[in-house]
């Protein structure tokens, strides 16, 4: 590496000495490699358009023909091909000495199609736009250490198209949730990130410290708080898609700084809510598939609508034989036991959710779990049937929670309680309970409307639609243990350091 630094450095000199810029400024691109490869793929093999186009990205693949060369260049959207000719290209000799795999470089030339039926540029003028000090990560595809991919991810977009398609999926994927939440009369909102105190949610937080104000803050664990006092305050659809920070472990389905999407409408349980969740899913698989049908993992996922309701309590009972309205903590101890679960904190809550893990990934297709107990929903409001459940649901698909919703409480009286409640568990020693948030509270007695709210993991729904199988190949940069104080000259990446020229898989 440090070999390859060094003549690739003394190349740049004798570039600069000859008047070449290796890092100009700009290059005025006319078309991207798919709106060449769309507006050019009707026409004829062998067929030579008089069409002028303009393009950049990084080289990708050379394959010299005498005096002519074959070569790839990539830019955001896959692949183009390229023919730079000695009898038709200025400079080609400059060309084939000096522009190598992993540059990056500006063409413009005319269009044509190969006779193997690839569009392709002939090029007439190229530039080059950067010399990089590093040789092509050409060993990445193989490469079985995860951390080493996470941590360098723009080295794994280089070599690996499919990583840069599945972040193009996820910003589409946003984009369309935010047209289909427009169309539905929906207000893109934001909530502050530093708190005074964290809710709703369940989850450990992030401390930080504001100097200005000599006082200890906490990074959000979610929007719903803020967001209900915009209902409050006379908004009747709101919703924000932000980062959300959980001081909580990592696995192949978390990570500690994660994205979700909060909705609130007013005027609207938890009924409507449902129908909205099925109505946005479906939608955002049928734009991006052409049909309700999916694979993951193997696994065919069928979102035609409607989608299966189950209730927490009879499947729980079905699986495990104990009914969580009814049964004692002593049956919930026993049955948790002969599973090997531990209880770590003495609570009928916390046991009712350590038994919904033990049959959570029996849920394979879409399914809203329903009426969750009151001890496990801080935030809903109780059930118009039975007030020992909440009229709130889970979605459910492929084992995990997607997303979580409720005929929100507005009852100041009500929620102060159940904030009293979590003080108490706090007390117990759980540091993922709710604090008392007595100005959301304050909020709430001014008045909220009958109101449904949701959220939706982002990052799960983005895994489940790419079909990925950790939550870390989603988020383009996740967090990895750091390498430490290392000079960067010293820092391999597995690239190639042999080729200068030849073919990038």
């Amino acid at each position: 590496m440090k070999k390859f630094r060094e003549e690739r450095i003394k190349e740049i000199e004798g570039l600069r000495a000859l008047g070449i810029n290796p890092y100009p400024y700009s290059y005025k691109k006319t078309h991207t490699s798919e709106d060449i490869r769309t507006q050019f793929q009707n026409i004829a093999n062998g067929e030579v358009t008089n069409e002028r186009v303009s393009t950049a990205g990084r080289v990708m693949a050379l394959r010299e023909h005498g005096k002519s060369t074959f070569f790839h260049i990539k830019d955001t959207f896959g692949r183009i091909q390229a023919y730079v000719r000695k009898d038709r290209t200025e400079n080609y000799e400059f060309f084939k000495e000096h522009i190598t795999l992993g540059d990056i470089i500006g063409i413009e030339g005319i269009v044509f199609k190969s006779n193997t039926g690839e569009v392709t540029v002939l090029v007439e003028k190229f530039q080059l736009l950067n010399k990089p000090l590093r040789p092509m990560p050409e060993k990445w595809h193989g490469i079985k250490d995860r951390e080493i991919l996470y941590r360098q991810r723009y080295a794994e977009m280089i070599a690996n198209d499919e990583t840069v398609k599945r972040f193009r999926m996820r910003s589409d994927i946003i984009r369309m949730i935010r047209e289909f939440l427009s169309s539905k009369g929906f207000f893109e909102v934001e909530t502050p990130i530093l708190q005074y105190q964290t809710g709703g949610a369940s989850a450990r937080p992030f401390i930080t410290h504001l100097n200005a104000l000599d006082i200890d803050m906490y990074l959000r664990i979610a929007t719903e708080l803020h967001l209900k006092r915009f209902i409050v305050g006379g908004f009747d659809k709101v919703y924000e898609i932000g980062r959300i920070f959980r001081n909580e472990g990592i696995s192949y389905k978390h990570h500690p700084e994660f994205t979700t999407i909060e909705l609130y409408q007013a005027y609207a349980d938890y009924e409507d809510i449902m129908n909205l969740t099925e109505e946005l899913i479906t939608h955002l698989v049928e734009k991006l598939y052409g049909t309700t049908k999916i694979t993951y993992q193997g696994q065919e996922i069928d979102f035609t609508r409607p989608w299966k309701r189950v209730k927490m309590r009879d499947f729980i009972k079905e699986n495990l034989g104990v009914d969580i309205l009814e049964d004692s903590n002593e049956k919930f101890v026993s049955v948790l036991a002969s599973h090997d679960v531990e209880i770590d904190i003495n609570d009928r809550g916390h046991m009712i959710e350590k038994l919904w893990d033990l049959v959570e990934d029996k849920v394979l297709q879409p399914t809203f779990l329903l009426e969750h107990p009151v001890e496990i929903s801080p935030l809903a409001k109780k059930s118009r049937d039975d007030s020992r459940v909440t009229e709130r649901f889970e979605l459910i698909i492929y084992g995990r929670e997607m997303a979580n919703a409720f005929s929100e409480l507005n009852d100041p009286v009500d929620q102060y309680e159940r904030f009293v409640n979590q003080l108490r568990l706090r007390d117990l020693g759980d540091e993922e309970a709710q604090m008392m948030d007595k100005d959301f509270v304050r909020a709430l007695e001014y008045g909220m409307p009958p109101t449904g709210g949701l959220g939706i993991g982002i990052d799960r729904l983005v895994m489940l639609l790419t079909d990925s199988p950790n939550i870390r190949d989603v988020i383009a940069f996740p967090l990895v243990r750091p390498e430490g104080d290392v000079d960067i000259e010293e820092i391999e990446d597995d690239g190639n350091d042999s080729g200068e020229r030849g073919e990038q898989a």
